[in-house]
């Protein structure tokens, strides 16, 4: 029997992230169980994505960058069980490279993986995305008109279902392209399961990551943050955003925990909206494998009249700059005590063997 590769390939913001740590977190086990998951670590997977979309930022990430996909290809070829690969970053592959990746996987039966919600809760939830990771556009030039090439992970070509499923679709088999869309609500364990049975894995005893969702700032905060971003100019390689933008000043507890919810204006909700309707309108006319109801898909009524970020006031904003401030300034005392107490242990205990003093990231 031919053995399969399936690639989850997103969409973002639509619990990759959970999924991903319940499947690592579980390695061992879904190889016994017949499933597995090629790469040293899971930062492979996301490193093969750059590969297939020939993204040139590949090579100004940090750590080994050598021939990522090329190495999951190997280790898939040389098994013979079926094998899982993931990351949200493949959605906005060209139908070209989609073609690549089916023909280095040749032999082996190639089926896509696609969680998925409504249009409007991805579009928002990306800008806050992209803004935690260093972006300065206004929620209402996001994405950018033409953000439709491989490279734009942040934008329509990763987000857009409809166009996702052109891409892929022109090289892949519908049949063969598995839809899991996402209830408002529904516990996490309900997608692990549906996401399990589309792989073909038992998944009893196979419990998820028990870990938090990926935190989410409030208004007045993601407006500050995204305010404050092009005046960071040396935080501009991917670690670097990552650690100190997106860990440290959205995550590291220094913005105010406001958690207030937003919206966009009725322009863009409804190009969100549009675009939402068209793919679902070609996953009720095509082949495709949907694992849930269509109607999951549909944006939810406002039961609550929501803000916009360009109604955040001044005065919100110095309040917000104000509980910053105090944040960073705590965090330099401590960590300053910290280093100087290392520095008298070396005073005291010059040896080689004495830790020199180091920086860590506050962690609230």
């Amino acid at each position: 029997m031919t053995k399969r590769v399936f690639l989850h390939i997103g969409l973002p913001k639509t619990g990759t992230t959970y999924l991903q740590d319940g499947i690592w977190a579980q390695v061992p086990t879904l190889r016994e169980r017949g499933l597995l998951i090629p790469g040293r670590h899971r930062r492979r997977h996301l490193l093969a994505s750059f590969e297939v979309r020939e993204d040139p930022s590949l090579a100004q990430r940090p750590g080994d960058v050598t021939r990522p996909w090329g190495e999951l290809v190997d280790e898939i070829l040389g098994s013979d069980l079926d094998a899982l690969i993931s990351h949200e970053f493949f959605s906005a592959a060209a139908s070209a490279q989609v073609q690549r990746v089916v023909d280095d996987l040749a032999g082996r039966e190639v089926h896509v993986v696609i969680t998925a919600r409504d249009l409007v809760e991805i579009g928002l939830s990306m800008w806050q995305e992209s803004v935690k990771n260093g972006g300065s556009r206004a929620l209402e030039d996001f994405p950018a008109p033409d953000s439709h090439k491989p490279t734009a992970v942040w934008g329509w070509a990763g987000i857009d279902l409809a166009d996702v499923l052109t891409r892929w679709g022109a090289v892949v088999a519908p049949e063969r392209i598995h839809v899991l869309p996402m209830r408002a609500g529904d516990r996490p364990e309900a997608l692990w399961r549906r996401y399990l049975d589309v792989l073909g894995v038992d998944s009893a005893g196979l419990t998820p990551a028990d870990r938090p969702a990926n935190q989410s700032l409030g208004l007045v905060e993601v407006e500050l943050l995204r305010r404050i971003n092009p005046a960071l100019g040396d935080f501009k390689g991917s670690y670097a955003r990552g650690t100190w933008i997106r860990g440290y000043l959205a995550h590291g507890g220094v913005l105010p925990p406001s958690g207030e919810r937003f919206t966009a204006s009725a322009d863009k909700l409804a190009d969100f909206r549009r675009r939402g309707e068209a793919a679902v309108e070609m996953l009720a006319t095509g082949a495709y494998d949907v694992r849930g109801e269509l109607a999951w898909l549909t944006p939810e009524p406002a039961g609550v009249e929501r803000r916009r970020p360009e109604d955040v006031t001044d005065a919100e904003l110095v309040q917000a700059s104000t509980h910053l401030v105090a944040g960073l300034l705590a965090d330099v005392r401590r960590l300053s005590g910290e280093n100087k107490a290392l520095a008298k242990q070396l005073e005291a205990n010059p040896t080689p063997e004495a830790p020199a003093p180091r920086w860590r990231l506050p962690r609230r």
